[in-house]
């Protein structure tokens, strides 16, 4: 227990308030706002990939699949149109997305925050060739150039505005008028800083600035698909969850430009039939580590199903059917697990574990990797299955974990199960004791 008490000591004087301020940091939380704003056209985007590309062999002799697969190969192009104008330019809507999100924190005008973003983006990494836009980093190449492209034009109409350099119109003329004269000053200032920066950068290194912003955050591409990494972002989750914080919100929050990047990179090796590059993909997290929500809950809501404790069977049945999709606020807040001593330990190292089978499946081959992004609410093992275009093996290995799962949680799941039922004894004895009393008739 003095190693608990001294982790525990850890986290909440020095990891959680660290954390806490990184969460509600607001550039963190216009981040996580302007990717989840981009999540749907990116999952329709993925599901439209899975059309084009039947999962079925080529040298199928199944009517159903070959027929698929012809359809598919005679119209690939116009099946592809909705990828390439969802996920095929993703970094759009994130450019859109978190700029509108950073402007509304800070009580400003959100849409022409958001205008000016997606136009000083545009400038630097679509340049205009032919009369055509190239779309080569609207994809995930250009996510990190589209949050950084809204955060400077959010800042700058910021500063403009604290600073009173704006063109201020009277008061009768209309309020939607009045904002466009506003934003000239920075539609100017853009335009005579950052795309003579783009003109230089091409000129001097024969890139685009994605493209060296790519170059930059390499590094943390690159470590992202290792073992080590993994298992640290989710120690520090668990963690934050143990301590009563939402740290899938803070973490996940943080990953979502190296999801979103890993993700598209994959994408497009699949189309190109290409290997698949990344490994840590937001299918790898939520469908094989975190079976059920954080802390791969899903077996411990099993478990508690089938308890003799009343407490414990009635909120693991409801927890259940919620656990399936993926949501586990009522296991954790009900057993609960929150500051729980006895389930730390399966509840830290469960989705330890996981990752760490899944990590060598995949490295192995008997897994593929994520070459689609779906709804994270999409049972796990309907998801995993997804998330690689429809493969079988997924689907046993998110079964076997599981039944890990249930291994590593059972033996403290026992310990706290007897815990709750000799609570329960004293409660029910309590209770008859009392009725006694009050049955007993008065004496004269």
């Amino acid at each position: 227990m003095k190693l608990y008490d001294k982790l525990m000591n850890v986290v909440e004087n020095i990891i959680a308030p660290i954390a806490a301020k990184v969460g509600s940091q607001i550039h963190v939380r216009a981040m996580r706002d302007g990717f989840i704003t981009a999540m749907p056209f990116i999952i329709v985007g993925s599901f439209i990939l899975i059309f084009a590309f039947p999962p079925f062999a080529e040298d199928t002799t199944n009517a159903f699949g070959r027929a698929w697969l012809d359809f598919a190969a005679d119209n690939f192009e116009a099946i592809m149109m909705p990828y390439n104008m969802s996920m095929g330019i993703m970094t759009v809507f994130v450019s859109l997305g978190v700029a509108y999100s950073l402007a509304r924190a800070y009580m400003m005008d959100g849409i022409t925050c958001a205008c000016l973003s997606l136009m000083s983006f545009l400038l630097v990494c679509a340049p205009a060739s032919n009369g055509a836009l190239p779309a080569n980093h609207m994809g995930g190449t250009g996510i990190f150039t589209a949050v950084l492209c809204a955060f400077f034009s959010v800042e700058l109409v910021r500063f403009l505005q604290k600073s009173n350099i704006t063109i201020k119109m009277p008061e009768q003329v209309p309020s939607a008028i009045a904002r466009c004269f506003e934003m000239l000053i920075p539609v100017l200032i853009v335009f005579v800083t950052v795309y003579p920066l783009s003109l230089f950068v091409q000129a001097q290194f024969d890139m685009l600035i994605p493209d060296v912003v790519m170059q930059m955050f390499r590094p943390l591409i690159t470590a992202s698909n290792t073992l080590p990494a993994i298992i640290g972002a989710i120690l520090v989750s668990q963690l934050l969850w143990f301590a009563g914080i939402h740290g899938a919100a803070i973490v996940v929050g943080l990953l979502s430009p190296v999801f979103l990047t890993n993700i598209s990179a994959n994408t497009a090796a699949f189309v190109a039939g290409e290997p698949i590059p990344n490994l840590l993909t937001q299918p790898f997290w939520d469908f094989y580590i975190i079976i059920g929500g954080s802390g791969a809950t899903l077996a411990l809501a099993i478990l508690m199903a089938f308890s003799r404790s009343v407490h414990l069977r009635g909120l693991g049945r409801m927890s259940a059917v919620p656990g399936f999709f993926q949501i586990n606020e009522p296991i954790i807040f009900g057993a609960p697990i929150v500051m729980n001593p006895m389930l730390f330990v399966p509840f830290v190292f469960a989705p330890i574990v996981n990752a760490i089978i899944a990590f060598t499946a995949v490295k192995m081959g008997f897994v593929g990797m994520g070459v689609a992004t779906t709804p994270w609410t999409t049972p796990a093992i309907i998801g995993a299955s997804w998330g690689t275009g429809w493969t079988l093996a997924p689907v046993f290995l998110v079964v076997g974990l599981l039944i890990i799962d249930l291994f590593i949680y059972l033996p403290f799941f026992k310990m706290f199960e007897k815990q709750i039922l000799e609570d329960e004894r004293k409660s029910a004895a309590a209770k008859d004791k009392q009725t006694v009393v009050k049955g007993t008739p008065a004496t004269a």
